[in-house]
């Protein structure tokens, strides 16, 4: 196994008395941003409950069981995210069958003699119904199965739901520590900048970095200036950002807004929207995240684009 993160050692700890003593809880919910290694956590836990021979706090990598794992044919491991439809189309959620599925197979006994683990990822877009379907589990749980939710957005998933899992929340680390991860990685470019970039998510400013994304972001905020000066066209912008990730260029957009209406709320002078006020900053900030949710449907982009770019909301 690779070097753990930093942030994720006091949680891995307070799971440790309960493998040692085979005790955990019946459901986990691991919940938080994207980009702070929860699902290579999961990963770690199903390898550890998996193994045959664990050594230390970890999977050995060798047994059987091991072998099985990293192949994806484990008997006792079951994964449930979203699938496709009947037109073949991916789906946007988890539906009732999939739980009811999983659910009817961690009833049975394990072919290993062991735990029998159900990873559902992402829990965040289970319907009302898989939902419904999930609780039922919960408040009857099986001798020896566990339930692993993970879920970068733990608040949409129901209250019920939430409260028969056991919590492990995952923040974003001290700087140092997202600094001293984010250089262990060695990927090239600044990292100071990938980090702040990400708002200080190490695992998020490592995708800028591998992505080539800051050269990008650092041209949104030029874009934007220059709209802003009536030096650039919204049309022929909208049709350039539909073309290279729309809704990165969205988040970037949004980001900047939302720096430069902090900057104003303390009558500090921005670098991007000089002398617009707060609300106007913060209208043109919701419609950027607007115009990014919108881009996750079936609509042409460049009009979703050019909906924000084409600045009412400044000049509202």
């Amino acid at each position: 196994m690779s070097a753990m993160p930093s942030w994720h050692a006091p949680h891995w700890q307070r799971l440790q008395p309960a493998l040692a003593e085979g005790r955990l809880p019946h459901a986990l919910l691991l919940g938080g941003p994207a980009g702070l290694g929860k699902r290579v956590f999961a990963e770690r836990l199903v390898a550890r409950l998996l193994c045959g021979a664990p050594q230390a706090d970890d999977a050995c990598g060798q047994c059987r069981g091991c072998r099985l794992r990293t192949a994806g044919t484990h008997p006792d491991l079951y994964r449930i995210g979203l699938a496709l439809n009947r037109e073949g189309k991916l789906r946007s959620e988890i539906v009732i069958d999939q739980i009811r599925g999983v659910c009817e197979r961690l009833a049975l006994a394990s072919q290993f003699g062991g735990w029998r683990i159900a990873l559902i990822d992402p829990a965040d877009v289970l319907n009302a119904a898989a939902g419904n379907a999930l609780l039922k589990t919960l408040e009857e749980p099986p001798a020896a199965a566990l339930l692993i939710l993970l879920a970068d957005h733990p608040e949409r998933l129901p209250a019920t739901v939430r409260s028969r899992c056991r919590r492990l929340s995952f923040r974003l680390p001290a700087p140092a520590a997202a600094a001293d991860w984010l250089q262990a990685q060695g990927l090239a470019g600044d990292d100071a900048q990938a980090l702040d970039a990400a708002d200080g998510n190490p695992g998020l400013a490592a995708r800028y970095l591998r992505e080539g994304a800051l050269p990008r972001r650092e041209a949104v905020r030029s874009e934007l200036a220059q709209l802003l000066a009536q030096r650039a066209d919204a049309l022929l912008l909208a049709q350039a950002w539909s073309q290279d990730e729309p809704r990165q260029r969205l988040q970037f957009a949004a980001q900047w807004l939302a720096r430069e209406a902090r900057a104003a709320s303390v009558g500090a002078r921005g670098s991007l929207a000089s002398g617009r006020d707060t609300a106007t900053l913060v209208r043109w900030f919701d419609q950027a995240n607007l115009a990014r949710e919108l881009l996750r449907g079936p609509v042409r982009s460049d009009l979703a684009l050019l909906d924000f770019l084409s600045l009412r909301a400044v000049a509202a």
